[in-house]
């Protein structure tokens, strides 16, 4: 507790860090602080650290502005600076053919256009996507229902009176 009391006290801490469109806690560790950024998971941002030569003990609200571009500019360009093409999240990209990462509001807005190229082309995954139901093989027997259907329903058998 004095250790984060110490860091508010310096004029040069920030409690809250704006990186491509998300607000991250200036208490967290640089690697830590990074993933909470949509689209950049624990071992990216470690990747991203160590290419930007970043003490990876040092908290985020330390960090100075130029240090934060250039994460940023290492998140959206990461094979320029020598990470691998294996841990991008968009390996050969259909319009362009190349390996991108993308993250923050982005993903959303790609992840839609992807659903939607499915469902136009009618794919398998394009026709469960517009039906609504469970697209990656489970199991629809009991699970994914929506509404009022809750348990297993038998129709009872009529009996002709003789």
């Amino acid at each position: 507790m004095a250790l984060e009391e110490s860091y508010r006290k310096s004029s040069d801490f920030r409690l809250l860090i704006r990186l491509i469109g998300t607000s991250i806690d200036g208490n967290a560790l640089v690697e830590y602080g990074l993933s909470q950024i949509k689209g950049v998971g624990i071992r990216f941002s470690q990747a991203v650290v160590r290419v930007a030569g970043i003490d990876p003990n040092r908290r985020m609200g330390e960090l100075s502005e130029d240090e934060c571009d250039q994460l940023e500019k290492i998140i959206k360009n990461p094979t320029n600076y020598d990470i691998p093409s294996w841990m991008v999240n968009r390996q050969k990209d259909i319009r362009t053919g190349e390996d991108r990462h993308i993250s923050g509001t982005d993903l959303d807005l790609v992840l839609k256009v992807d659903i939607d190229r499915m469902k136009r082309t009618r794919s398998w995954k394009g026709m469960r996507h517009q039906l609504g139901l469970k697209v990656r093989g489970q199991r629809t027997r009991t699970t994914g229902r929506k509404g009022l259907t809750v348990g297993y329903y038998r129709r009872k058998k009529k009996t002709t009176a003789k």
